[in-house]
């Protein structure tokens, strides 16, 4: 067995405090800039080259790694300078299972505090090469995502493009003869979203789930704004409620095949319930809605569609509110959406099934790693698993 030393957290992983940046410089330049939620924009200057980012205020306790040159703002704390016995990636690993965001500060304004994490005990291997070959043992479950990653991009744009060429471009087979009319092509109209799609709302009564009624496993998952991000689902951080307490609701259970669309906060936010998806039994919290299939258009058309520019675009024009905005149903609904004939529709669906099945089998392969490694994580940083 390896030997594992007591340090403080001060000792070898120092905290430091991130640089003022305006959002206006954070538009362009070679660097990453983070925040506490991650990168928030790219800059001409770096803090560091390279390094550990902790979340300070907003997303407290948050941890990311940056292999090259970064800023850092004032929202976070960065390290970049270690102990000589230690491993930067090491550090970052063990850092996700150290409860960082019970260290806030009581103030009016909740932020990490420095001096208390600093004071933190940990155990870590004496020996810097048992740290390195942890690292990398975890570092090869996140490459592999990242890898997934890039291909998921790379599909998505080539579908996106493909859309652009057909109904932004109107390059779709047959255009050569086709016959403008207002500006569309004959037989094409711009048709209101609800008449297209179902849109389901959830259940906001008086059985809506507590708090208190929430736990880390259960019967049904109900989803968290976290869960729907612009690019699908992210099953991170789930929350879960009873089979009873399932069954006292009466809107908003997911079925195969569904699109969930944010409509709070982040509004937007767009991930496909297809058959990749873990979870069996899926739920909408009340800042979100759910798009069913009506018959009226293959369901990889209004996907693409609702990703499409120009529908975001939209979308943001019909939020309301400032503070918090928002995307009624009455404003969804009456939302315009070009509808080609049903011919060119499923002709063009046809085609990018086979890229969108891809991006799902990469996004649940994505999940399934991340669940190996979160497996591993706490195992490799105890010493139960020798290495």
């Amino acid at each position: 067995m390896s030997e594992w030393v007591e340090k403080r957290l001060g000792e070898v992983a120092p905290f430091k405090y991130g640089k003022s940046l305006l959002e206006a410089n954070r538009q362009a330049g070679c660097f990453n800039v983070y925040s506490s939620a991650g990168i928030c924009g790219r800059s001409d200057k770096s803090i560091a080259s390279k390094g550990i980012i902790v979340g300070r205020k907003g997303t407290v306790g948050s941890v990311f790694y940056s292999a090259f040159p970064f800023f850092c703002i004032d929202t976070a704390f960065y390290v970049d300078e270690i102990s000589k016995n230690c491993d930067m990636k090491f550090l970052f690993y063990y850092m996700q299972l150290l409860k960082l965001e019970s260290f806030n500060n009581d103030a009016a304004v909740p932020g990490l505090n420095r001096n208390l994490a600093h004071k933190l005990r940990i155990n870590i291997p004496a020996e810097p090469s048992v740290q390195t070959r942890i690292a990398k043992i975890l570092s090869t479950y996140d490459d592999a995502i990242e890898n997934n990653n890039h291909r998921i991009a790379l599909l998505e744009k080539a579908a996106q493009e493909l859309y652009k060429e057909w109904f932004v471009r109107f390059r779709f087979p047959g255009h050569e003869n086709a016959k403008f009319e207002g500006g569309l092509p004959e037989g094409w109209e711009a048709t209101p979203f609800g008449k297209l799609v179902n849109i389901i709302d959830g259940d906001r009564g008086k059985n809506y789930p507590h708090q208190t009624e929430f736990s880390i496993e259960g019967y049904c998952l109900f989803l968290n704004a976290g869960n729907v991000t612009k690019n699908g689902f992210d099953f991170s951080d789930n929350a879960f409620i009873t089979e009873a307490k399932d069954k006292l609701l009466r809107k908003g259970k997911l079925i195969r095949n569904d699109m969930v669309v944010t409509t709070r906060g982040t509004v937007g936010n767009i991930a496909f319930y297809n058959e990749y998806v873990q979870y069996n039994v899926m739920r909408i919290n009340s800042g979100m809605v759910i798009l069913r299939d009506s018959g009226e258009v293959p369901i990889e058309f209004l996907y693409l569609t609702l990703r499409s520019d120009s529908i975001q675009q939209m979308i943001q024009l019909f939020s309301s509110g400032s503070a918090q905005p928002q995307l009624p149903i009455k404003d969804m609904k009456k939302m315009k959406i070009l509808k080609p004939p049903t011919s060119i529709v499923k002709e063009f669906s046809s085609i990018v099934s086979d890229t969108l099945h891809e991006t799902a089998l990469l996004q649940a392969q994505n999940q399934n790693l991340a669940r190996q490694r979160d497996l591993l994580l706490p195992r490799l940083m105890s010493g139960k698993i020798e290495v």
